[in-house]
C-alpha cells in the first residue's frame, strides 16, 4: 500500500531539507514555513497527483470531524446523481474513474455508491473519540486506492452539483458569491456542462484544482479552506481563505502550498495558539 499522506514530520527540519539555497525563491520559502511553524509543530506530505488538493482537504476534515456535517444527512443525499442526471442528460459524459466497457445507465448507481461511502465513511471517522484512533482510522482509509480515489469521485460530483446551484441562482436573479461569476466568466466553463467537460472530468487525470476550483470545493463541503501560500510571503495573499467571505459557523481546514499546485497539511496545532 502506498500510502497518500506521509507521517508527520518536524516543519521547520522539512523546510531545512527542502530550501537549501540561497536564491529569493528559497529564502522566501524559508520565512514562509518559520511563519507556520509559529502555528503548526509538523507537516505531513500529501501525495502529488492531480488530486492533490481534494486529498489535502478531505483528509483534514475528516481528521478533525466530531460530526457529520447537515448537508450529507439531507434524504436525498443518496438521490443526487439520479435526481441530476433526471434533468440534465449531458451529465451522462461524466468522466468516472478508468474503467472499461461501462454502461450508460451504470454512471448514476456509481456515484450513488460513492456518495453513500462518502457519507458511510465521514459518519465512522466522526463518531470515534479519541484523537489517536480517529488519526489511524484517517490513516487507513488513505491507503486504501479503490476506497480514496471513490471519495474523490464523490467530491468531483458534490462540486458539479454546487457549480449547477449557483449557475441556476444567478440566472434566477438571487444573489451568488463573487467567485462564482469568476467561475462562469472564464470561456472555458461559461456553463456548468463546460465545467464538467473541461474542468471537473480533467480533474485526476490531467489537472487539479485551480484558484477558482478551490472555491467552488469549499462551497460544495461547507468547509472554509485556509491556506498557507508560502510563495506570496509578506503579502497580503500570504494566508487566503476560500471563500474569502466564509459563513461563520462552517469548520476551518489549513492547508500549505508553495506553489497553488500541490498543497500539504499541517498538522499538530502548537499549544499557544490553541489558547
Amino acid at each position: 500500500y502506498k500510502l497518500s499522506v506521509a507521517p508527520e514530520m518536524d516543519i521547520m527540519e522539512y523546510c531545512r531539507k527542502e530550501w537549501r539555497g540561497n536564491t529569493p525563491v528559497a529564502k522566501r520559502m524559508r520565512k514562509g514555513y518559520e511563519a507556520v511553524a509559529q502555528k503548526f509543530a509538523s507537516i505531513r506530505r500529501v501525495r502529488g497527483d492531480n488530486y492533490c488538493a481534494l486529498r489535502a482537504t478531505l483528509f483534514q476534515a475528516l481528521s478533525q470531524a466530531t460530526q457529520l456535517p447537515g448537508w450529507l444527512q439531507s434524504e436525498d443525499f443518496a438521490m443526487l446523481s439520479e435526481n441530476l442526471l433526471s434533468k440534465y442528460d449531458w451529465i451522462k459524459q461524466w468522466q468516472l474513474k478508468q474503467k472499461l466497457g461501462r454502461k450508460m445507465g451504470e454512471i448514476s448507481e456509481e456515484i450513488k455508491e460513492y456518495l453513500i461511502l462518502l457519507r458511510k465513511k465521514w459518519k465512522n471517522i466522526s463518531e470515534i473519540k479519541g484523537p489517536i484512533e480517529k488519526q489511524q482510522a484517517c490513516d487507513k482509509l488513505f491507503k486504501n486506492e479503490e476506497e480514496e480515489y471513490s471519495l474523490y469521485e464523490a467530491l468531483k460530483f458534490l462540486m458539479l452539483n454546487t457549480a449547477i446551484e449557483l449557475y441556476n441562482d444567478d440566472k434566477n436573479g438571487r444573489r451568488v458569491p463573487v467567485f462564482s461569476w469568476l467561475l462562469f466568466a472564464r470561456d472555458t466553463s461559461s456553463n456548468p456542462c463546460q465545467l464538467m467537460h473541461n474542468h471537473l472530468n480533467h480533474i485526476g487525470h490531467s489537472g487539479g484544482l485551480e484558484q477558482v476550483e478551490m472555491f467552488l470545493l469549499a462551497y460544495a463541503l461547507q468547509y472554509t479552506i485556509q491556506v498557507y501560500r508560502l510563495y506570496k510571503y509578506s503579502t497580503d495573499e500570504f494566508i487566503t481563505l476560500y471563500p474569502n467571505d466564509p459563513e461563520e459557523d462552517w469548520p476551518v481546514v489549513t492547508l500549505i502550498t508553495e506553489d497553488d499546485r500541490h498543497y500539504n497539511i499541517p498538522v499538530r496545532m502548537c499549544q499557544e495558539t490553541m489558547l
